[in-house]
């Protein structure tokens, strides 16, 4: 689907072909325990930082207006950072992890609801997807290690944050629908839920907590509501401007099977201001959703220690999206749309 509030439709007609690129940035240090800030992981400079940049690469076809395919690849290229402390427990120097390479690959059917020749002005379309392990999910590093008072080096896998993939066959279902208010107004919905039977990968993750030996392989969520509109005085040349609420994470519990394992399950919400230009088949959009809430929940082996704890997870303060599409088909200038 077109960036909402372009000028541009969001159908493709019959036997186009749509060529998709996204990407995401986000460096993730602030520390949650539930929805409290542990504020003192920064004055002490034991923060654990990510770095994520994620390349998703991706071609869509339309088999009639109604009814279409698209099959993506991510890439991704990313780094943690982690404190190493002596035996007083002293903060000594960092560890720094890398995980680059393909993610899993999606295949996606999808429908509009209504017949697109006669609903111009506001639709739903359902998408139906299977998600493959096409990535890697045990990507290793020589980690540094204390081991009484000597450090030493071993061969670890990389955080779970950072692994590429989790090595499950997944089912993602979707739903995307707008509805233009006033000849200008552009409201919109967006949703995403993964589904992930598997409970565990198998691969260790060098943890010493009960239950949390083995990665777990968890449903991931993602929604948002907004509403876009041509920006005045270049809303001719395809200009428009978007504002919207935005919800994300990873469940405590899975849908369907089980939830063994380590995972960091909570949620991010933000607020997401986006920008977006459409015309001569391309279209362009940035958004930066910016964090008003992070919680992060307790995991089935937290809820199974005895006494129960609590993990944490950092989070991050915003999120750069860029999103681009090329229409292999139809390309209208943007006065006409």
């Amino acid at each position: 689907m077109s960036v909402l509030g372009t000028q541009g439709s969001p159908y493709l007609e019959a036997g186009d072909w749509q060529f998709n690129f996204g990407y995401r940035w986000q460096r993730s240090d602030r520390h949650f325990t539930g929805d409290h800030e542990d504020t003192n992981r920064e004055r002490e400079h034991s923060q654990v930082i990510n770095n994520l940049n994620l390349f998703d690469f991706g071609i869509a076809y339309a088999f009639t207006k109604r009814y279409g395919v698209s099959l993506s690849l991510p890439v991704q290229v990313a780094t943690r950072s982690t404190p190493i402390r002596d035996a007083n427990r002293t903060i000594v120097k960092r560890d720094l992890q890398e995980a680059n390479g393909i993610g899993d690959m999606v295949l996606t059917g999808s429908a509009w609801l209504l017949d697109p020749e006669k609903f111009l002005s506001g639709n739903a379309r359902l998408s139906l997807g299977l998600k493959f392990p096409t990535a890697q999910n045990d990507v290793r590093y020589t980690a540094t290690v204390l081991r009484g008072n000597t450090f030493t080096r071993e061969e670890r896998t990389v955080d779970q944050s950072i692994q590429p993939g989790d090595g499950s066959v997944g089912v993602i279902v979707g739903v995307d629908a707008f509805y233009l208010l006033l000849d200008q107004y552009t409201l919109f919905v967006q949703g995403r839920y993964l589904f992930n039977p598997r409970n565990t990968n198998d691969v260790r993750t060098f943890r010493t907590a009960s239950g949390e030996e083995v990665m777990s392989v968890s449903d991931q969520f993602l929604g948002k509501v907004g509403i876009a509109a041509p920006i005045p005085f270049v809303a001719e040349y395809g200009f428009s401007a978007s504002l919207a609420g935005r919800t994300e994470g990873v469940p405590v519990r899975d849908a369907i099977g089980d939830s063994d394992g380590f995972r960091r399950p909570g949620i991010a919400i933000s607020i997401e201001p986006g920008i977006a230009w459409s015309g001569y088949g391309h279209t362009v959009g940035v958004s930066i959703p910016v964090a008003l809430y992070r919680n992060r929940w307790q995991s089935v082996p937290d809820q199974r220690a005895n006494p129960p704890r609590h993990g944490d997870a950092a989070f991050a303060d915003y999120l750069v999206l860029f999103n681009y599409s090329y229409n292999f088909g139809h390309r209208s200038t943007p006065k006409e749309g």
